[in-house]
């Protein structure tokens, strides 16, 4: 998943924030300096000392918060929007999900654990929160991966700093202020700049757990960071997710749901389809069925009640984007559908769908991260499942076909963190969440977020001096 860099320089101490629909800057935030830090992570170890030691109390204030944000949807959604690009729609459901994350960790304690070895000795295994932890996020899900970091984290009795990405703030700032109504003072804090201040919260000597969602490069830099105090780090670095198609697939029956599965958020999804396999004798079938959808989808301002598809997020995105389908094109690829800019005010890209793409073309083996899907035929399916994963990446992957059984078989040679069958990019808040390889480090969702937000603490007591 990439993570762009800042969206301006200083104005004095401000941010300029610009609205991908239109390309003009609409409103500004605080570019606060790294030096800053210290005083807000010192804050953010205080509060914890007493955070961390009533979770009856923690229970109440974070389904009180819950509560807060489904209060403030409208408000939220529409900054979101605003800022982010993606329908109206979507970022209502964005905010639903933030609520729901913290109702689900809300409910969470840790459960200790009484081991028996064959000694005379009780040692108890119980859990103790980290401290403050530092959270840095990515652009094209402010809210809902702002969530996923700070909901099992505060559940878990850590304080944390959050810093969204400086193209998208102004939700992430108030998303802060309404969690403040429920939440005790420094409990959670938002800050926002450029870098370095990323940069300085990652190695920040006061943090003793480090959680980033970005790009590779970014998160390699964040890991040495952290290093330096030994603090433990979560990497969730975005993927190249494959849809192997086998040959008893219903390609009208899943096209949608495929489409979807690839463009939702604009593509800007760090598991959505960035590629699909399909078997030769149905390769066309796939490319029109797929390039219709494409050529018929609405395009628009987030804002638009009609719009299915808003704005790729930034310029250098966007720029990426056209470098990856130019490039393919130039390689002799064909697009199907799209291939181009959109005529229209701001950061839009026509949704394309690629065929007779070279297999190593930039936009099958990087992340693309963008409105452009590239369809690759296969004549073996020990051939699909090589290429499946014959990236550096290992987020997630699919199997599209009828007969459950065999697509399950195939699913299970995928080697990547989560494998879908028949559908794609679907998650529970009850599951794990990771990646191998260049994916990340790591564990998110369920029970697994949340104990990796804790340290485990042994107590041994002689048995016989019980009473």
């Amino acid at each position: 998943m990439p993570i762009s860099p800042p969206a301006s320089g200083r104005r004095g101490e401000r941010l300029a924030v610009v609205d991908p629909a239109t390309g003009l800057v609409f409103d500004e935030a605080p570019d606060q300096r790294p030096e800053e830090l210290d005083a807000l992570v010192d804050r953010a170890h205080r509060a914890w000392l007493g955070w961390r030691l009533d979770p009856v109390a923690r229970t109440g204030a974070l389904r009180e918060a819950a509560d807060a944000v489904e209060a403030a949807g409208d408000d939220l959604a529409r900054l979101l929007t605003r800022e982010q690009g993606k329908p109206l729609a979507e970022s209502y459901a964005e905010v639903a999900r933030t609520a729901a994350r913290l109702r689900y960790f809300a409910g969470m304690a840790p459960r200790t654990r009484r081991i028996d070895d064959g000694r005379p000795v009780d040692s108890d295994i119980r859990w103790r929160s980290l401290g403050p932890v530092a959270a840095i996020v990515p652009w094209n899900f402010p809210l809902q991966l702002a969530a996923a970091k700070f909901a099992p984290a505060l559940a878990a009795g850590n304080t944390m700093v959050l810093k969204p990405s400086p193209y998208t703030p102004l939700a992430t700032r108030l998303l802060g202020s309404v969690l403040a109504t429920a939440l005790p003072k420094d409990v959670l804090t938002v800050v926002t700049g450029r870098e370095p201040l990323g940069a300085r919260l990652a190695s920040h000597p006061g943090v003793r757990h480090v959680t980033f969602t970005g790009s590779v490069p970014t998160g390699r830099a964040v890991a040495r960071g952290a290093a330096a105090s030994l603090a433990r780090v979560t990497l969730e670095l975005g993927g190249n997710d494959a849809a192997v198609l086998l040959d008893d697939v219903d390609v009208h029956a899943i096209a949608d749901k495929l489409f979807w599965a690839a463009f939702r958020n604009c593509g800007q999804v760090c598991m959505a389809v960035k590629r699909v396999y399909a078997p030769a004798r149905i390769h066309s079938e796939v490319v029109e069925a797929l390039a219709q959808r494409a050529k018929t989808v609405v395009v628009g301002s987030g804002l638009e009640p009609d719009s299915q598809l808003g704005p790729v997020n930034n310029v250098p995105q966007l720029a990426r984007v056209e470098r990856c389908a130019s490039q393919a094109l130039a390689d002799g690829a064909r697009a199907a559908a799209g291939g181009h800019r959109l005529d229209l005010p701001g950061h839009f890209y026509a949704p394309t769908i690629l065929t007779d793409v070279p297999p190593e073309s930039p936009v099958v083996t990087e992340e693309q991260f963008g409105p452009v899907l590239p369809v690759l035929p296969y004549r073996s399916l020990d051939e699909a499942v090589e290429a499946a994963n014959g990236t550096g990446f290992g987020l997630g992957g699919s199997v599209w076909g009828t007969d459950l059984d065999r697509a399950e078989a195939v699913a299970d040679r995928l080697d990547c963190g989560t494998a879908w069958i028949n559908h794609h990019a679907e998650l529970s808040l009850a599951q794990p969440f990771s990646g191998v390889r260049n994916s990340g480090v790591g564990v998110a969702g369920g029970p697994w977020g949340f104990y990796g937000n804790l340290r485990p603490f042994v107590v041994h007591r002689p048995r016989e001096e019980r009473r």
